[in-house]
């Protein structure tokens, strides 16, 4: 009998996240794995949802999304020095990852090169497949500072059958918030080569050490040819919720609506109004997390360093990465499965966002969201890394 799933879905029968997950759970395991928090998010947009819930609704929202939801979205995307129509340039999504899939499939054909940069959040490779397009891959560089864009790379990555790249900034999983430059030569490439840029910018408010997200829409050339795509989940700690969004133009938006609308057509009636909520009142709750999680990457990152790993700067989001070499060990992937048995604690392998993963087996990724007790005990147990 033929396999009932089709072979072009067949590499990704599950998420890492959810197996590692799963693997926290059954062992007891603090959960540095997976990228949720686990403190909710500002009581005002509590309260919002709870008067929505009570307030009536509940049923269908309006297919774009609701109108005070899309209004809010326009006007944060004003900080950027954007302007978008929340008629016609602003489609709310299932959250971003809704966002991805749709924009995917309603913008790529068949045969259509799609250049991710890897390592890539793992949606972006199924999102492709689904898509029907192939995807190519440029490689991040380390020089142990940060993961820095090979624009050179980039570049000889482009062929004719090139239609979209597929930028992640501020970047999960290595913690690297693209800078100018680097964001400048992407938009030339767009520019010059007639391609579509889909930016991920969930993390978008979530940066550290002073450095402030760029949307690649603000470049010369690039507004029109740019879906951005963000969320309420990572910004306001509600990554249940699922509500997502795209900003782009009239034609791109209506493009993504028509393959969204066949997905899941609405979603998250009664959280719209709370996210609006947020976006409009709640950026100030924000900045505190952003400062409350900069110390917690602090936290982590020396943790780990006095536990034998070595880790590189995050700029952002909600992860470190870790080299496992110092402490002897020479395959991460081995060691991710092993760890929570080993030590008490769940991790990622970087190797699983990427196609080339011997280039990266030597990489863990550890999630800092978490309450200050919780990576303590983190930091503790993996010290019996060392001690082993």
């Amino acid at each position: 009998m033929r396999p009932p799933l089709a072979s072009r879905l067949q590499p990704f029968t599950s998420t890492v996240f959810a197996e590692m997950t799963a693997l926290a759970t059954r062992t007891g395991a603090v959960n540095l794995g997976q990228g949720f928090p686990d403190t909710d998010g500002p009581a005002g947009m509590l309260d919002a949802v709870r008067d929505a819930l009570y307030g009536g609704a509940n049923q269908y929202p309006p297919g774009p999304g609701r109108p005070e939801l899309r209004q809010a979205i326009a006007r944060h995307r004003t900080r950027y020095g954007l302007e978008y129509d929340p008629d016609t340039e602003v489609l709310v999504t299932a959250g971003a990852t809704e966002a991805i899939a749709a924009s995917l499939l309603a913008l790529t054909d068949r045969g259509d090169e799609v250049i991710a940069i890897e390592p890539y959040y793992d949606s972006y490779a199924a999102a492709i497949a689904m898509a029907g397009a192939e995807r190519r891959t440029v490689s991040l560089v380390s020089d142990g500072t940060r993961f820095a864009l090979d624009v050179d790379a980039l570049r000889a990555a482009v062929t004719p059958r090139t239609r979209a790249v597929l930028v992640n900034s501020p970047h999960n999983p290595t913690g690297t918030v693209f800078t100018r430059d680097e964001l400048a030569a992407i938009a030339q490439l767009c520019v010059e080569h007639d391609l579509i840029a889909v930016q991920d910018e969930v993390y978008e408010h979530l940066t550290f050490d002073g450095i402030e997200h760029t949307p690649l829409a603000t470049f010369p050339g690039m507004r029109e040819r740019t879906v951005s795509i963000s969320s309420a989940g990572k910004t306001f700690n509600c990554t249940g919720w699922k509500i997502g969004w795209v900003c782009a133009s009239p034609e791109l938006v209506a493009a993504v609506k028509t393959t969204k609308q066949f997905l899941t057509f609405v979603s998250g009636g009664p959280f719209q109004p709370a996210v609006a909520h947020a976006l409009e009142h709640e950026l100030d709750w924000v900045e505190q997390l952003r400062t409350s999680l900069a110390g917690k990457r602090d936290r982590l990152a020396k943790g780990l360093t006095d536990a034998g790993f070595a880790v590189w700067p995050s700029a952002g989001t909600y992860f470190v990465c870790a080299d496992v070499r110092p402490l002897g060990f020479t395959d991460a992937g081995d060691l991710a499965w092993k760890l929570p048995e080993l030590a008490g604690v769940a991790a990622v392998p970087v190797k699983v966002f990427t196609d080339h993963p011997d280039e990266w087996n030597h990489v863990l990724r550890f999630a800092f969201c978490k309450q200050d007790d919780v990576l303590d005990e983190a930091v503790r147990r993996l010290h019996q890394l060392r001690q082993g």
